[in-house]
C-alpha cells in the first residue's frame, strides 16, 4: 500500500511565495535606503559613498538580467498577488464602519489596516518612482571607446557651480550646445571625404604601418566621438533655467539627479510619504513573515519581534528621510 501525499493548495503556495518575495524586497529596501542616505553628503566627502555604491552596482556583470530576475520579478509577483489580497480583504479598525464589527482597541488590527493603506500608496509610488528615476531622469550614456560620458538634464542654481567643480562635472547651457552643433556642421563637408576614406581603409587589409593612415583614422574617430558627444547633449531638450551636466561616471550622474529631484519641497514631501509607507509596509510585513513561517510562536517572542521590527523601521526610515531632507537642506544652503 503506497503512501499518499497531500497536494498543497495553490492559494497556500502563492501566499508563501508572496511572503518570501516580500522578505527579499525588505532586504532590498534596506540596501537601497542605506545607499541613498549617502546622497546627502555633498559637503566633506562629496557623496563618495553614494557614488562608489552606485558605480559598484552599475558595473555588475549581467546587470539587466539581475534587475529583471532579482528585482522585477519579485516586485511584480508581490504586487500582483497583493492586489488580489487588497480586493478581497476588509479593514475593521475604523469606527465609522456601521455595518461591520470594529476592533479599534487592538494595535495589530490598526497595523492590518495600515498595511492595506500603504499597499495602495506603494502601488502608485513604485510605478511613479521607477518611471521618474529609471526612465525620465536616467543618465544618457555615450561610449567614447576608452571612456564613457554620462549626461543628465538638471536645473541651474547657485550651489550647482561649486558642486560641479568638486565632483568634476562639466555644465553646458543651450548656447554651448548650439556652439558645438555649429562647429560640427561647419566641418561636415570636409569630413565627408575623411569618413569615406577611413571606411575604405577599414574595409581593406594592410600589413604595413602608415603615418598618414594613422592620422586619417584618428581624425575620423575624433569626428565620430564629437557627433556622439553632441547626440548625448541633445538627447533631452533644454528648457529655460536648465543645463546639461556631463559626469565622469554613472554614480556622479545619479547623485546630480537625486540632488536635482529634491530641490522641490513638493517632491520631498511626496517622497517622504512614499518612504514612510515603504518602511511601515516592509517591516510590518517582516513581522507577519516571522509569524507565518513559525519563526516566532510564543507571545513573548512575538512581542520581542515587534520591538525589533519597529526598531528597524525607525532606523531605515531615518536613512530614507536623510536622503530626502538632507539633500533638500544642503541644496538650500549651497
Amino acid at each position: 500500500m503506497g503512501v499518499k501525499f497531500k497536494t498543497l493548495p495553490r492559494a497556500f503556495i502563492w501566499r508563501r511565495l508572496h511572503s518570501l518575495f516580500g522578505l527579499w524586497i525588505v532586504i532590498f529596501l534596506i540596501e537601497h535606503l542605506l545607499t541613498n542616505s549617502q546622497a546627502a553628503l555633498l559637503i566633506g566627502q562629496n557623496g563618495e559613498g553614494f557614488i562608489r555604491a552606485v558605480n559598484f552596482i552599475k558595473n555588475l556583470p549581467y546587470l539587466p538580467v539581475i534587475e529583471i530576475v532579482l528585482l522585477g520579478v519579485p516586485f511584480l509577483l508581490h504586487m500582483v498577488w497583493g492586489i488580489g489580497v487588497l480586493m478581497s480583504s476588509k479593514m475593521n479598525s475604523l469606527p465609522t464602519q456601521e455595518n461591520l464589527p470594529t476592533l479599534t482597541k487592538f494595535p495589530r488590527n490598526h497595523a492590518y489596516s495600515l498595511q492595506r493603506i500603504t499597499s495602495w500608496i506603494l502601488l502608485v509610488g513604485i510605478l511613479a518612482h521607477v518611471g521618474f528615476m529609471r526612465f525620465y531622469m536616467y543618465p544618457v550614456v555615450v561610449d567614447q571607446g576608452q571612456k564613457e560620458d554620462f549626461f543628465v538634464r538638471i536645473t541651474i542654481d547657485s550651489g550647482l557651480y561649486t558642486v560641479a567643480d568638486r565632483l568634476g562635472v562639466k555644465l553646458y547651457d543651450q548656447e554651448a550646445v548650439d556652439s558645438l552643433r555649429r562647429h560640427i556642421e561647419s566641418e561636415a563637408p570636409e569630413m565627408e571625404g575623411v569618413t569615406r576614406d577611413a571606411k575604405r581603409i577599414q574595409e581593406g587589409s594592410t600589413s604595413e604601418y602608415s603615418a598618414s593612415v594613422s592620422h586619417l583614422l584618428s581624425r575620423y574617430q575624433n569626428w565620430e566621438d564629437q557627433k556622439a558627444y553632441l547626440e548625448g547633449m541633445e538627447y533631452r531638450t533644454l528648457s529655460p533655467g536648465e543645463v546639461i551636466a556631463e559626469a565622469p561616471d554613472f554614480g556622479t550622474a545619479t547623485l546630480l539627479i537625486v540632488r536635482d529631484a529634491f530641490k522641490s519641497v513638493f517632491t520631498a514631501i511626496l517622497y517622504t510619504i512614499f518612504v514612510l509607507a515603504a518602511v511601515f509596509h516592509g517591516f510590518n510585513g517582516l513581522w507577519t513573515f516571522m509569524i507565518s513561517w513559525g519563526i516566532v510562536l510564543k507571545m513573548r517572542s512575538q512581542s520581542m519581534a515587534v520591538n525589533v521590527c519597529v526598531g528597524l523601521m525607525l532606523l531605515v526610515g531615518f536613512l530614507g528621510l536623510a536622503s530626502i531632507w538632507g539633500t533638500y537642506f544642503i541644496n538650500l544652503r549651497n
